[in-house]
């Protein structure tokens, strides 16, 4: 090849290299556009503007946009545990607008993360219902190996630098929610979860199966409930491993409650877990789970908080067909929940059976 034909050789690579980066350039400058446009996570949803329309799962992406819109001056928090209760309905029985911010799964530290975002945004909350499971009396609660789980978290979403948000967009996922978001918007798909973050996630009611339950309630066990009955007399447990007992979540409750106004009404709920969940009554877990109980109230009374505990041996707890499984409950339980919430956020008591017990600020 003489050097006349490798200059042109040259040339054309060249040409060819610029114009596949520039194709490229420009197809990713239109997928951005596309992701932009749509803006699926709402972005650009600040104070007095409608939050887009929830076209994916993952509450950790979608939720900030309904806090950032100040619809809603009361919300919940806490996990799957909390997502059954229906914010139409404590709006009514406690008044204000709620919002259900409970998340599959979520960690104390990505709680902690919503909280903080609510109370930064909102002026005045009214009320916080924050739901308080056994994750948060664990030892190691906030390792960071514990503060993320296998769900994706955007740190960005939550951290108020709007600026940095953008850059985000640019991946598959988006892109998919992006389509998701305008296939609603043609009446093509409904939107995934109501619009104030409230969604029944558990199978539909006729479907319930009790053996099929009894067979997740059970699972560890060979089918065979355990014996229910308290230890009698109770485990020892030596002081030394009594001084050993810490629930260092809990500090991360009092400081996120801390940024509250004095005036936003709080209530804490230990959710009602199967008593197959829960350590056996005596034994040295349920004393270690007590104990986790006293920190919280101690918190609670610091901050002038309610606490309303169903993580007791009750009529609740006991009934295998009140339960999915160990944890998720039905809906009839919800709303009798939504009723006790409503009572004791009202100076009155929940209903009179043993299945909560309330403990008033001081």
């Amino acid at each position: 090849m003489n050097g006349a034909k490798r200059s042109q050789a040259t040339a054309a690579w060249t040409r060819w290299t610029i114009g596949f980066f520039g194709t490229a350039v420009a197809t990713l400058l239109v997928l951005w556009g596309f992701a932009a446009a749509l803006d699926p996570f709402g972005l650009r949803v600040a104070s007095g503007q409608a939050p887009r329309p929830i076209m994916d799962i993952n509450q950790r992406f979608m939720y900030p946009q309904l806090v950032r819109s100040g619809r809603f001056d009361s919300a919940v928090f806490g996990t799957s545990t909390m997502r059954l209760l229906d914010p139409a309905a404590l709006s009514d029985g406690i008044g204000g607008r709620f919002v259900n911010l409970g998340m599959n799964a979520a960690t104390p530290w990505e709680q902690v993360q919503m909280a903080e975002l609510f109370a930064r945004q909102i002026a005045a909350p009214r009320s916080v219902l924050w739901g308080i499971d056994s994750t948060w009396c664990e030892a190691d609660a906030t390792d960071p190996a514990k503060r993320l789980t296998p769900r994706p978290f955007p740190p960005w979403l939550y951290d108020g630098v709007g600026w940095r948000d953008w850059p985000e967009l640019m991946n598959l996922t988006t892109l998919e929610i992006a389509a998701r978001l305008l296939a609603h918007r043609l009446g093509l798909m409904p939107e995934r979860i109501r619009g104030d973050g409230y969604e029944v996630f558990t199978p539909p009611e006729p479907l319930y199966d009790l053996a099929r339950a009894r067979m997740h309630l059970y699972a560890d066990r060979g089918g065979v409930a355990p014996d229910p009955a308290p230890i009698v007399p109770p485990e020892p447990v030596p002081a030394e491993a009594r001084a050993q007992w810490r629930f260092p979540a809990l500090d991360w409750l009092d400081q996120a409650l801390a940024r509250l106004p004095p005036q936003t009404r709080v209530l804490l709920v230990l959710p009602p877990a199967h008593y197959a969940m829960m350590p056996r009554e005596g034994s040295a877990g349920w004393q270690r789970y007590g104990a986790c109980k006293q920190g919280l109230a101690a918190v609670a009374a610091r901050r002038g908080a309610t606490v309303i505990d169903y993580a007791l041996t009750s009529p609740i707890t006991r009934r295998d067909d009140n339960y999915w499984d160990r944890v998720h409950y039905r809906l009839p339980i919800a709303r009798r929940m939504e009723a006790d919430l409503a009572a004791v956020a009202n100076g009155r008591s929940p209903q009179a059976d043993g299945a909560a017990v309330v403990t008033l600020p001081r």
